[in-house]
């Protein structure tokens, strides 16, 4: 007998060529164009409102959570081009974290897709800041509720005035560009007190069963070296949740590529985690909610400074920050670009049982569409380790391919190069 192995997928499809990665002309000339002075400017603004505690216990013209809303929402309306502006407001009872009861408001601004207006990919940051103050003798677990809601000096530089500001440089770069999808850029609230603004949006997005196809979280992107001295170095991480082939997990390879492409030199570093130990952040009601979501993080916090009066401008890296925004920039554009990911069918063995029958479709396909490429990789290995591209199909074979042995996948590429998510094929556990 004919003995043959998986490198025999090499010979099998030997004609088939992936296609090309060239730069896309739109995204190099936004990402150029993301301004250092603006970030900076934008985080020393927000830092100047004392604090941003969801509580809305600090209020004032220019002081508290809810001063520091309206501005957001001023800036991004600023901006101009095809920007629509408002407020996503939820009422918040009084318990937990919440001294009062309150009103929690996003602020979004939504940029229409010219193409795609009904597929949503959003790129938000939550905007409230804490100071934790602590009961005498409890320790750090043990908060005083009320004398952190009226902690006045919270600036929360890092923690998150970095991420909104990469967030509102995004929008102010993008308003007047043409998109395929529709952008929706968000400042969220109440993100201290449990991810009360992102859960009311993704909790409603489910609820009208919007089309979202990715979901860029940024938050804390402001450091670039530890209190102890560990640097980052080019890199940012990317968090993004379990299983090893769920939704979240193609946006991270996903974003890892596009930002190599991008910005030479400087990684978008996945983490195949949900977020850091026992910690948590916006993209997971996301995530939960069956959506594609990712959270892009420092690799390098400054922990000590974190959630107290000690987190201002100086100590964050504007030139770090920068870069973080431009890898975020480019992956945002390359999926409001891109074409939809396909939806996997059947997996199956072939007619003789020892091939990679495989068959996806395509919802409204779009005019530019080149066609489809097949991906593989080792149960083992977590990038996909081959692409072969099978046209403007629905279904290929691979010959000699033994699906017990491989992940496979399946993505769209338009006539400009850019590829979708992959979709996965999944396998389903079942008894004998």
């Amino acid at each position: 007998m004919r003995l043959i192995t998986l490198f025999a997928l090499a010979a099998s499809v030997a004609a088939a060529q992936p296609v090309s990665r060239p730069l896309h002309p739109l995204i190099q000339q936004a990402v150029g164009e993301i301004s250092e002075r603006r970030i900076s400017a934008t985080i020393h603004k927000l830092a100047s409102f004392g604090s941003r505690n969801s509580n809305g216990v600090v209020a004032g013209e220019d002081k508290g959570v809810a001063a520091a809303g309206r501005w957001i929402h001023s800036e991004l309306a600023s901006y101009g081009g095809k920007l629509q502006v408002r407020y996503q407001p939820f009422p918040v009872k009084k318990g937990g974290r919440f001294v009062r009861d309150t009103e929690i408001v996003n602020v979004l601004a939504v940029l229409p897709g010219t193409t795609q207006p009904d597929v949503f990919i959003l790129v938000g940051a939550h905007y409230d800041s804490l100071h934790i103050k602590s009961k005498p003798g409890a320790g750090a677990a043990g908060w005083d509720m009320e004398a952190t809601a009226a902690a006045e000096d919270a600036p929360g530089a890092a923690d998150n005035a970095s991420g909104v500001a990469c967030v509102m440089e995004l929008a102010r770069v993008l308003a007047n560009r043409p998109l395929e999808k529709t952008v929706v850029f968000i400042a969220f609230s109440g993100e201290e007190q449990g991810l009360v603004g992102a859960g009311g949006y993704a909790q409603q997005a489910r609820e009208k069963k919007e089309r979202i196809e990715a979901v860029l979280n940024v938050d804390t992107i402001g450091t670039d070296v530890t209190g102890s001295g560990i640097a980052a170095g080019p890199r940012v991480n990317v968090y993004s949740g379990d299983p090893m082939d769920s939704p979240s997990r193609s946006l991270a390879r996903l974003v890892h590529d596009v930002a190599g492409r991008y910005l030479p030199g400087f990684a978008a570093n996945p983490v195949f985690r949900s977020d850091r130990f026992g910690r948590g952040g916006d993209h997971t009601p996301f995530h939960q909610a069956g959506f594609a979501a990712v959270r892009f993080t420092t690799p390098t916090e400054q922990l000590e400074n974190q959630h107290n009066g000690l987190d201002t401008p100086d100590r964050v890296s504007m030139p770090y920050t920068t870069n973080v925004t431009r890898a975020v920039g480019a992956a945002l554009m390359h999926l409001a670009l891109a074409p939809k990911p396909p939806v996997v069918g059947v997996l199956g063995r072939g007619a003789s049982r020892y091939d990679a029958d495989l068959r996806w479709k395509q919802d409204a396909p779009e005019a530019d569409l080149a066609g489809y490429s097949v991906l593989v990789r080792s149960t083992t290995a977590p990038f996909w380790e081959r692409e072969i591209f099978v046209g403007n199909t629905d279904r290929t074979t691979l010959k000699n391919v033994l699906i017990d042995e491989v992940v496979l996948g399946v993505r769209a590429i338009d006539k400009d190069g850019l590829e979708s998510l992959a979709s996965a094929w999944a396998i389903r556990e079942r008894g004998r």
